[in-house]
């Protein structure tokens, strides 16, 4: 017997009495209502499932063909396999749910922690899914069932709060799709915490007294107080050891992997540490990465699974390094050849360079890290630089969250970044006639042409500006009316100039930049071109982008900015030393905002920074405010963190003492070059005349 056939498909009078039983126990108390925003009743449809259901699809389709074609043809037996089955409609399925699926997405990478982030991202909208209009207050709100399975920080703002979530750090999800977070194991006949770890779904956790992860435990795994701050569903209580039954693998399991970067996050207001866990992920790659001062120890475990650094495979030595790639020579004899990326470009124009780390007859072991990628350094995370920062007003340029910043940030590259652009050219099949790709261009001066190849394509290595031409390309023209001169030379030599008109691909308004890479595709070598399309260039311009007046910037704490002033380096405010300040950010940024995690992060970072200290402090469990105020006493500054500081103008010290230290800093991703945008003429609206919007 199949196991559905012992299950009996019908109603019984005792299934009506056991409804109704339930029913009278709620009105008196016993039992509880289904919550529907429980995770225990929501569980997770990955893109194989998805995927499933769009080939089911398919399949129906092609069958209902297949039926349709076999009573057609006259005699079955003769016919090939290929003549009744299409399989147009499966691939058709297939390419409509990656190409046009609510939840097919363009990868985010701006940077590594981006791209990892995406992937673990969890949507609530989608087919078979809520709809953002119709989503309530209670879909999208924080519920106990999401501790150490969602992020209850990391949502966007605006109208998809709440909908689109993070996976939680030690989250996994199980073979039925629901969410999964580990336990400790508390043995109640040996009052001990033991190495044994359960993964707990929603409804199952709900049944046990959970401890915190920080609840002191002796050497041998007793629990050291006598009572012990534990969790019940919603609950908090004060339990004796004996009715602990779980406990907490980490602080930081109930948050997600961007969260668990941001240093003091338990002194964050939620608003802001939603903000600050979002922008991180806008970080741009900078020329010269450099790992948080004060981080959290998760900095190497995000850079290494993010996927964008080399890892050693097998244990051996190092054969060769180069700029681009590096041989190993495995202990079993094996060889292994990396090869870095160079200069490529990622989905939103960041550059994504990889770099050696290792040197020729070094030794390494399998999953060492053996070249940074962007925004690493030598495997730590590093999407930002750490500086100096003083907390005060200065002459009203830093009102309204602007920044002031020093000139030597620019001149030192200290925020410079390079993005690469791609443009794109293809030649058609037109009805006048194929477009051309070539060198040969109507009406342009030589000069204009001096960095184009035979076949008119750019030169790698060429410097472009606005209005240079990357790609050559002649459209032919209709039929006009001929010229006297026209008619003459046809009349003389018996054959027509070839009409043609300049179509050829040029740098932007306000571009410019090296060309470092060119990709040509054509219909001998390439069969994915599109209909009609008999050769495409792709030509890729990188260009270096410092820090200027109107970049947005930001701290790990949700403290955004835009640059208002970049001061010369003697202007700016200096400490008794004689050093000057990076960045000078408004202090009343912080009392509103309640981040009080920068001000501790500045603190520490400037003890750190003077001890030569590498700081991790995880979230929930790390330094406290007697911790910074003991590193200050070791580094031998003042214990309430502040300096006399003097303006670089006049040399006289400011009337108050400033609070300075050091933060890490992130350049984001809106850049003023993209955004600005100035016309003198241009396209107008036909209907109300007016100019068109849009850069």
């Amino acid at each position: 017997l199949r196991k559905n056939e012992l299950v009996p498909h019908n109603l019984t009078l005792d299934d009506i009495l056991a409804v109704m039983s339930y029913y009278i126990g709620l009105e008196y108390g016993v039992g509880e209502g289904d919550d529907i925003d429980h995770l225990g009743n929501r569980r997770i449809r990955s893109v194989g499932e998805l995927l499933q259901n769009q080939m089911r699809i398919g399949f129906s389709r092609m069958d209902r063909v297949v039926r349709e074609r076999m009573q057609t043809i006259p005699d079955i037996s003769a016919a090939a396999p290929k003549d009744i089955v299409n399989t147009r409609p499966i691939s058709a399925a297939i390419k409509e749910f990656f190409g046009s699926s609510q939840l097919s997405q363009f990868l985010d990478q701006p940077n590594p922690l981006a791209e990892m982030t995406h992937k673990r991202r969890l949507s609530a909208l989608g087919p078979g899914g809520l709809s953002r209009e119709r989503a309530n207050f209670e879909v999208r709100d924080v519920h106990s069932s999401h501790y150490g399975r969602m992020c209850p920080i990391e949502t966007p703002e605006g109208p998809n709060i709440g909908l689109i979530n993070s996976l939680a750090t030690y989250a996994r999800v199980n073979r039925y799709g629901f969410l999964e977070t580990p336990y400790r194991v508390y043995d109640k006949d040996r009052g001990v915490v033991t190495g044994e770890i359960r993964y707990l779904t929603a409804d199952e956790e709900d049944r046990y007294n959970i401890a915190q992860a920080n609840e002191p435990l002796d050497d041998e795994g007793h629990f050291v107080n006598k009572k012990i701050s534990c969790r019940f569903r919603d609950e908090f209580f004060e339990l004796e050891p004996e009715k602990v039954d779980l406990m907490d693998v980490s602080p930081k399991q109930l948050v997600s992997v961007a969260t668990s970067l941001i240093p003091f996050l338990g002194n964050d207001d939620a608003n802001r540490a939603l903000m600050g866990s979002n922008m991180q992920r806008q970080a741009v790659p900078l020329i010269k990465s450099e790992a948080p001062v004060i981080g959290t120890g998760m900095e190497h475990r995000a850079a290494k699974d993010s996927g964008v650094c080399l890892v050693a495979a097998k244990d051996g030595v190092v054969e060769h390094v180069a700029g681009d790639s590096i041989r190993i020579r495995n202990f079993d004899g094996s060889l292994d050849h990396h090869t870095l990326r160079k200069y490529d470009r990622s989905n939103q124009g960041t550059c994504i360079n990889q770099r050696p780390l290792v040197s020729a007859g070094d030794k390494v072991k399998a999953g060492e890290i053996i070249a940074d990628g962007p925004a690493t350094d030598m495997g730590e995370l590093a999407l930002g630089r750490n500086v100096l920062i003083g907390f005060m007003m200065w002459e009203g340029y830093n009102y309204e969250d602007a920044i002031l910043l020093n000139e030597r940030l620019v001149r030192d590259d200290v925020y410079t970044s390079i993005h690469i652009t791609e443009y794109e050219c293809e030649a058609r099949d037109t009805k006048l006639g194929p477009e051309e790709i070539t060198r040969e261009i109507p009406n342009v001066a030589d000069d204009a042409l001096r960095d184009l190849d035979e076949e008119g394509v750019v030169r790698i290595g060429a410097e472009v500006r606005a209005g240079d031409i990357l790609v050559g390309k002649v459209t032919p023209k209709g039929e006009t009316e001929l010229t006297p001169e026209e008619r003459l030379y046809r009349a003389i030599f018996g054959e027509k100039i070839r009409e043609v008109r300049d179509t050829s691909v040029r740098v932007p308004h306000g571009e410019s930049g090296v060309v470092v890479d060119i990709k040509t595709f054509t219909r001998e070598n390439d069969e994915l071109l599109k209909h009609g399309v008999t050769k495409l260039v792709r030509v890729y311009v990188a260009q270096k982008r410092k820090i200027s007046v109107g970049d947005k910037m930001a701290g790990r704490h949700g403290n955004k900015g835009v640059v208002a002033k970049i001061l010369p380096e003697e202007d700016m405010p200096f400490m008794p030393d004689g050093t000057p300040l990076d960045i000078v950010l408004n202090p009343l940024g912080v009392p509103s905002r309640m981040n009080v995690g920068q001000l501790l992060e500045v603190h520490l970072g400037a003890a750190a920074n003077k001890l030569g200290w590498k700081v991790a402090t995880p979230v929930f469990d790390g330094a406290y405010e007697q911790d910074v105020v003991d590193a200050f006493v070791e580094a031998g500054m003042e214990t309430d963190g502040k300096t006399v500081l003097y303006d670089g103008r006049t040399g006289e010290a400011f009337e108050n003492r400033v609070t300075v230290g050091v933060m890490y800093y992130l350049k984001l991703l809106h850049l003023v070059d993209d955004k600005i945008h100035a016309r003198s003429i241009g396209p107008y609206s036909l209907v109300t005349q007016q100019p068109l919007g849009g850069k």
